[in-house]
């Protein structure tokens, strides 16, 4: 899991769906510099609580 995208991650945990993820990644595609989940957040897909989720479930 060392290499595990952000992205990929909130997937495996069901804190976004395939379609959501692939929405981020198309915003950065087009130019959006922000990082991964400054655009999820942003888009309404995650907050800070499911972002410190997706920490802890890295650690288990």
């Amino acid at each position: 899991m060392a290499t595990e995208k952000i992205g990929e991650g909130l997937v495996r945990i069901g804190a976004m769906t395939e379609t959501q993820r692939n929405e981020v990644i198309e915003k950065q595609k087009n130019g959006d510099e922000r990082m991964f989940g400054e655009v999820a957040i942003d888009l309404g897909y995650i907050n800070d609580e499911i972002i410190m989720e997706y920490i802890n479930s890295r650690f288990q």
